[in-house]
């Protein structure tokens, strides 16, 4: 997983902090929900104040956290939003910032608050004991539970085999790679995808793997140049594809795959879109995880009254994850990945969702 995005409130001053998610992406179809939660806690009618607290990098990611953004933005302009306030995540931040960046939010009288990314979910869970009145959700995380916090969660294993088998198409020699922000079980899901959907294709195609960094330190998610370091790699030892979860820092990747004259693969948001246009060439395809929607389904339930505690997943059959097709560069093999999908989708093909 993977991330950089959304806007800074200055009005905020905060110890930094390292927060992560990554991304995924969501279709015409209603998301399901898999828990059966405590109905709504929020009062219905429009005029929410919506208070929403970003993984590091914040709004202007072009990965995860814009895809947050976008969903925001949507609800601004079609549900009649009163205020908005959105708050960014410092680089090496303590759990303790995480906790007065919700708290600051319920405080300001912001209702529903959302928390992008699973670093916010022990902080989370604390803050919204404090505050029962209040609707919280929280992005890619599933362990914060309670009577008024939603969980949105993506199948970031189903949309990543589907761009591993894109990879195995794509590549020319043979030999493919996967750079991850952190190596945290989020973004080993993504890995665990990619691989797999790479070996159904070629069984015997070489795949390097590297982590930018370890938690608890989560700059992977931030760094392009060590984005870049780790790209530049795998390309000079022979990989021709090079998939990230890496957020912001894969915009070192792609600059990596457009100096070695190769091809990338995006991550969360449609990438050959958002990314600097300079790089944009070198993206084949990207993994698109529709943040964006789970945000903007959460505040259309919340102003409705309908909006439920527990969790909802996001999966390929949801349309929540799949892999995008801008620029024409995997027209040629679109109906051999459809096939893939339609495969998961019925149940003939079960991605694993943790590397062995």
């Amino acid at each position: 997983m993977l991330h950089n995005r959304f806007g800074r409130l200055a009005a905020v001053a905060l110890a930094g902090g390292a927060l992560m998610g990554v991304a995924a992406c969501g279709g015409g179809e209603e998301p399901t929900t898999s828990a059966t939660p405590a109905g709504s806690t929020a009062p219905a009618g429009k005029g929410a104040k919506v208070g929403l607290a970003y993984d590091i990098g914040g709004r202007g990611d072009q990965s995860f956290n814009d895809a947050a953004a976008a969903g925001l933005d949507k609800a601004k302009s079609e549900l009649g939003l009163a205020d908005t306030k959105e708050l960014d995540a410092g680089s090496g931040e303590t759990e303790a910032a995480k906790e007065e960046r919700l708290r600051l939010l319920a405080q300001g009288g912001f209702n529903p608050v959302i928390a992008i990314g699973f670093a916010y979910s022990g902080p989370l869970k604390k803050v919204a004991a404090e505050f029962p009145e209040v609707t919280f959700a929280i992005v890619d995380d599933a362990a914060a539970t309670a009577p008024n916090i939603s969980n949105l969660l993506f199948a970031e294993h189903e949309g990543s085999f589907l761009v591993g088998a894109a990879a195995a198409l794509k590549t020319k020699k043979e030999h493919i790679g996967f750079v991850g922000g952190v190596q945290v079980p989020l973004i080993q899901k993504f890995q665990a995808g990619f691989v797999a959907g790479a070996k159904k294709v070629k069984a015997d195609v070489q795949i390097d793997v590297k982590y930018l960094t370890q938690p608890p330190d989560f700059s992977g998610f931030s760094d392009p140049a060590k984005g870049k370091t780790a790209a530049e790699g795998m390309f000079d030892a022979g990989a021709d594809v090079v998939y990230h979860a890496a957020g912001g820092s894969g915009g070192g990747v792609f600059e990596a795959a457009k100096a070695a004259k190769g091809l990338a693969i995006g991550v969360d948001s449609d990438q050959a879109k958002t990314a600097s246009p300079a790089v944009r060439d070198v993206i084949v395809t990207s993994m698109i995880k529709k943040v964006d929607v789970a945000v903007f389904d959460f505040l259309k339930s919340f102003t409705s009254g309908s909006v439920k505690a527990g969790s909802t997943i996001y999966d390929l059959k949801a349309g929540g994850v799949d892999y995008s097709t801008t620029g024409g560069r995997v027209d040629d093999i679109t109906s051999e990945l459809d096939e893939y999908k339609q495969k998961i989708i019925s149940g003939e093909i079960t991605v694993p969702d943790k590397t062995s």
